[in-house]
């Protein structure tokens, strides 16, 4: 099993970003654990972040018939992106929404997410084991 691990913008300053928010590990101590749990559980595992909404549109129609899952930490465009909904619902490779923070007990504009409705599950507020529980997921929506 393959499963893909999209990180949206500003991920890429975790650990030094609002770490009272979003913890003091980066992105690549947690893509490290990632990766140590994903050898466990025998899965391989791609992980990926940009900054722009075109790049994580065309890594999720990419991902169709390469990747038998999505995990995704949209960032900011979970909550304002329509093309990742879109592309997500018309590629069908079952998503996995996750957060590092929990998104409802924030600012009223985070509780909207425009994703989850197509996703098969949203994993939020666990700190860095949002990951591992996304993860976990991906691998329970394909048994």
């Amino acid at each position: 099993m393959k499963i893909l691990f999209l990180n949206g913008p500003n991920l890429n300053l975790l650990g030094t970003r609002e770490p009272e928010v979003y913890g003091r590990l980066t992105l690549a101590d947690i893509e490290a654990e990632v990766r140590q749990r994903a050898s466990q559980l025998k899965v391989e595992v791609d992980f990926r972040q940009t900054n722009q909404e075109g790049e994580l549109v065309n890594w999720i129609q990419e991902a169709k018939g390469k990747f038998q899952a999505i995990v995704i930490n949209a960032a900011a465009y979970t909550h304002t992106s329509v093309a990742l909904r879109d592309t997500i619902s018309a590629v069908g490779v079952p998503t996995i929404e996750i957060h590092l923070s929990n998104i409802h007990a924030r600012e009223e504009f985070r509780h909207k997410s425009l994703i989850a409705p197509v996703c098969k599950g949203q994993i939020c507020g666990f700190g860095a084991k949002s990951y591992i529980l996304g993860l976990e997921a991906a691998i329970y929506v394909n048994a």
